[in-house]
């Protein structure tokens, strides 16, 4: 049986103040795991302050199964979220939710649920137009997409690709691993980190017919072994970086835009060189500025710090600071750029820290949200 998590701060007054924003308040929306061993039972939302740096709880937003991964809409009134299971409705598939957001109080109401088209999606974005919604399905080894409609709801998948082949680590890279899903900045290419396979693959995204075909050349190849997991495009787009979560490491690349293509330029370590523990990567980010990226390691339980060369794109070390929680599978910078929270999913717990906005350095604010299994978090504008 699922029960509620522990949201034991109601309001949460964080130290250092936030930088002056464009909205007056958000919504924090996190979701969660909420299979055995989590209290959680979905999708919970707060109240942020940017001015004050303030929190306050607002509780369950939406009751839903393994809402791990989720997505705001452009207009900023619908929600998506995957749904990471194998058996939907007794298919080999997981689930996609679409909510509409309850302006007032943060609530979301539950439009309707499609099947992903593969077990496990982990990862879910929404394209720039906001008519189509891109799922990565993990188990699976495939991707695919999903027409909007005018309501917010979602139909039928609109395009969807399988993977296939194996990387060289037999227990982990046996098949296929679709693990993310993203767009390029001018909308034109959805580019795939595939775990299974060490390839990051671009695809042609139409946004007229919401189709996807392979790009020429069709991906970029990691070392074998590495496990290619999330990737992010620089402010500029100029830039783009992939983390591999088996490597540990980050892959800075060279972003042409007019044919999709990355050209590698670097490849630098997440961990301290001293560290010899099991660690796998997960989140990666680039802060609103530019000039800094965050990288979390689950293991050594840390967020690693670069400063971005803003002519080159390639990375320098800063720092590594611990996430004070187990295994930060995400986190995620606040619009205003002032904090970082790093998501402990397996301390139930997440942990605000003040970014420094000249050197990208993080320092504790003290304050931790108490949540089972946290594992995204999304903000919209409230007010």
């Amino acid at each position: 049986m699922l029960l509620f998590p522990a949201l034991m701060l109601l309001t949460l007054v964080l130290s250092a103040a936030a930088a002056p924003a464009s909205h007056k308040s958000y919504f924090m929306y996190v979701g969660t795991y909420t299979a055995e061993g989590s209290t959680s039972k979905g999708i919970y939302v707060y109240r942020f302050d940017p001015a004050g740096g303030g929190l306050t709880a607002l509780g369950l937003a939406a009751p839903t199964t393994n809402p791990s991964f989720l997505a705001v809409h452009p207009n900023h009134r619908f929600l998506y979220a995957v749904n990471e299971i194998g058996n939907y409705k007794g298919e080999k598939s997981g689930g996609v939710s679409a909510y509409a957001i309850d302006a007032a109080t943060g609530k979301l109401n539950l439009i309707n649920e499609v099947a992903s088209k593969g077990a496990d999606p982990c990862y879910i974005t929404v394209d720039k137009t906001g008519k189509y919604v891109l799922v990565a399905n993990y188990t699976s080894g495939s991707v695919a997409a999903f027409p909007i409609r005018d309501d917010g709801g979602l139909g039928e998948a609109s395009a969807f690709v399988q993977h296939t082949g194996h990387g060289t680590n037999p227990e982990r890279q046996e098949g296929p691993h679709a693990h993310s899903i993203d767009l390029s900045p001018d909308n034109h290419f959805a580019i795939v980190d595939d775990l299974g396979l060490d390839e990051t693959l671009v695809y042609r995204f139409d946004s007229a017919s919401g189709s996807l075909t392979a790009n020429d050349p069709p991906f970029a190849k990691s070392a074998p072994g590495a496990g290619p997991r999330h990737f992010v495009f620089a402010p500029n787009g100029k830039f783009a970086y992939m983390i591999s979560e088996m490597a540990s490491n980050v892959s800075v690349f060279q972003y042409d835009a007019a044919g999709g293509v990355l050209h590698p330029l670097q490849t630098i370590a997440a961990l301290p060189k001293d560290f010899t523990g099991k660690n796998d990567d997960a989140e990666i980010a680039v802060h609103p500025s530019g000039k800094f990226l965050y990288a979390s390691n689950r293991g050594h339980d840390s967020i690693t710090v670069y400063a971005i060369d803003p002519a080159k794109g390639t990375l320098a070390l800063v720092e590594h600071v611990s996430t004070k929680g187990q295994s930060p599978r995400h986190f995620a910078i606040d619009p205003t750029g002032s904090l970082l929270f790093a998501e402990n999913e397996k301390s139930d717990n997440i942990v605000a820290f003040h970014i420094d906005k000249k050197t990208g350095r993080l320092t504790a604010t003290g304050k931790t949200l108490d949540v089972s299994q946290p594992v995204c978090i999304q903000f919209v504008p409230a007010g």
